[in-house]
This record gives C-alpha cells, structure tokens and sequence, in this order.
C-alpha cells in the first residue's frame, strides 16, 4: 500500500494549489459537474493532463475555440478517455525510460472524466480494460444517471422507477423499470488499487479521496453523485441540499475501497423521511410519493437497504 502525508481539507491551505479551471464555462446553473471538477481539480498539487470524453463537461468546458481548463485538455469521442490517457500515460512512461522528461515532468498526473453515458454504458469495455491494464491513471465519473447532454435519456445509471424521456411515467410505464448498474462495485471487482463513491455536498470526503487516488500507484476510480437541474427538475439553488439528502438517505453511500479493503465513510444516523425529501425536490421522481407507487417506492428502498448491507458486511471484513 501506497504511503501518503495526510490531506489538509483547511481552505485556506488548498486554495494555494493551481486553480486549474477557470470560472468561465457554459454549464447550466446549479449542475453538480462543475462543483465536483473544481474540487478535484483543487486538492492536487502536481501537474495534470486531462482526457474528457464527449458529454456535458466536454460541450461546456471546450466548446471550440475555447476551454476552461488551464492545463492540457483532450477531448475524445464517447467511449475512449479512458484509452487516451491510457496512451498518454504509456507514452510518459516510455520518455521517462529513457531519460527525456525534467524533473518537473515527471510528476504529471493522469485524469480521465465522463458522465455515466460515457462510463456506465458507452465507454465501459474501454474503461474496464484501460483498469485490467493496470494504467496509472484516476478515473472520474460524474453520475447525473441519464444521457443529459442530449436531452435525458435512460442510462444504465438511471434508477428503478425514475422517469426520463425515454422511461416516462404514465398510465402503462411508471418509469424505468430496471434497478441501475452498480459501476463502483464493479469497479471494485476490477481489483484495482483505488475506488470511491463521493458527494460534493460533503467536500471534504470528496477531495480526500481524490487526493488519495492520484497517490496510489495503478488505476484508481471515483464514482461521484452529480446533480443535473435541467432534466431532474429542481430548484438550482438546493443543488448541495439534494446531494445532502442523498447521502442522508443511503440513496447514494460514501464509502471506499483502498487496496482491497472496504470503508464506510459516512453513516447515517436517522434516514427516516430522507428518501421521501430527496424524491419530493424533483419532479423526475415526485410520482413515487402517491399512493398508488407505493410498490414501487417500496421496492426502491428495499433495494437501498439491501445495497447498505452489502457495504456493511464488505467493511466489516466478510464479503458475501
């Protein structure tokens, strides 16, 4: 296991680090996308080269010819961030060999991001491979759970019974009918050295452990829970404050996984009425709170509650 020096989350001290991204960017207002990258972005120090796959981050961090990232930036098609930075990091291993990079370049970090479409679906055979190679690169997943860029459709990130344009809820479909692809866990099975779950509500969580994953030697992933108000249908302002709820109600756990072995990160004393609150703030899921969805609100949180289990019995040191 990687040895690291603790991470101060003190703002005054990480506000010293390179702001890597500038605030002009064309996200919608209140969209967690920005809100996750910024605080990545923050708490590393060394110099970064990015990957972004085609989505809502690369049409509003890069639309041609400008971008918001103050480092290098490649964008790639759908499916592939994950195979060029791959080659990016092979290339800086193979000039490192052979003695043609300054100290200074030597300390580059490797960075591929992407929406769920990217992540869960389009580019997952990419990204399982690029982590089965052993690339030393993170991975972040920015989980809006549904293709928002081109208008919201279902991914495999949506969850049971919530609606989008392509699972809508009415008389005959009460949105979508498949529980959602658990891509951490899977992830995980990779056996990768490093893999979270993360929140930008809880900003310290989420910095820590991408601090952590760019210290770990190999692949690392980062599932992060990320707010879309265009599509979920809720205030822009209780962006955090939906997030909140989230982990609140063990819809979306913080926990990590560090060579191996399985970690908690929060645990929620009281959920009761969280998931109702979480569901009640956007109008993608208000149709679970009537009484004729009872079944299905039932079935959601059966779902969660078997899912905490699992985390539970996976920390404890007994996988199932």
């Amino acid at each position: 296991m990687t040895e690291t020096k603790p991470f101060n989350p003190n703002l005054k001290v990480i506000s010293q680090n390179p702001q890597r991204l500038a605030s002009g960017h064309r996200l919608c207002p209140g969209c967690g996308i920005g809100m996750i990258l910024k605080q990545a972005l923050t708490s590393i120090e060394a110099p970064i080269v990015t990957a972004n796959a085609t989505g809502c981050s690369e049409i509003c961090f890069g639309a041609y010819p400008y971008t918001s990232f103050r480092t290098p930036w490649i964008h790639s098609v759908f499916e592939n961030a994950s195979s060029v930075i791959s080659g990016v990091e092979a290339a800086h291993k193979v000039l490192n060999r052979k003695g043609k990079l300054t100290k200074e370049q030597k300390k580059i970090k490797f960075l591929a991001i992407g929406g769920d479409g990217a992540s869960y679906d389009i580019g997952f055979q990419w990204i399982s491979g690029a982590m089965e190679r052993g690339h030393n690169f993170v991975y972040i997943c920015f989980d809006n759970e549904g293709y928002m860029n081109t208008g919201f459709q279902r991914s495999g990130s949506t969850p049971f019974a919530f609606g989008s344009q392509t699972t809508p809820v009415g008389s005959k479909i009460k949105g979508k009918p498949q529980h959602r692809k658990d891509l951490t866990r899977i992830m995980a099975a990779h056996n990768i050295p490093y893999i979270a779950q993360a929140n930008p509500a809880n900003y310290t969580d989420l910095m820590r452990k991408v601090y952590r994953a760019f210290e770990v030697d190999g692949p690392a992933f980062i599932n992060c829970f990320s707010v879309c108000p265009t599509n979920w249908k809720y205030d822009p302002q209780k962006g955090i404050e939906l997030s909140q709820l989230a982990i609140d109600s063990c819809f979306w756990p913080l926990y990590e996984v560090d060579h191996g072995k399985w970690k908690i990160n929060v645990k929620p004393r009281n959920k009761e009425g969280k998931l109702e609150n979480f569901l009640g703030m956007q109008g993608r899921t208000k149709h679970l709170l009537k009484e004729e969805n009872k079944p299905l609100l039932d079935e959601l949180k059966r779902k969660i509650d078997e899912d905490w289990v699992y985390l539970e019995k996976m920390a404890e040191g007994f996988p199932l």
